[in-house]
């Protein structure tokens, strides 16, 4: 899992790299590491955001969009924020088989 905090989205990440940490573990009680805040669209996007993007299209919509990668480096799917963990759990058990 990796997690990179995003402003471009109603202002719901407005804190320095830490309060988001920190608020993140409290409210929600993650335990994997969290990256430094990058922006996901737009002039000053990520290259990581500029790939990911040219292997499942789409302007990024929302926070918790997620991506599927696969052992082979390969974008393997991409999850929209409403999508369930149930759909995303089954994804990754069929990468990992």
């Amino acid at each position: 899992m990796l997690d990179f905090p995003c402003n471009q989205f109603a202002f719901q990440a407005p804190g320095s790299d830490e309060k988001i940490d920190s608020f993140c573990k409290l409210k929600y009680d993650t335990k994997f590491p969290r990256f430094a805040k990058i922006k996901v669209n737009g002039a000053d996007e990520a290259p990581l955001y500029t790939f990911l993007k040219s292997r499942k299209e789409g302007r990024i919509k929302w926070n918790f969009t997620k991506f599927l990668i696969g052992a082979d480096g390969e974008v393997k799917e991409r999850f929209e924020p409403s999508q369930t963990p149930d759909k995303i759990e089954s994804a990754i058990e069929r990468e990992l088989q």
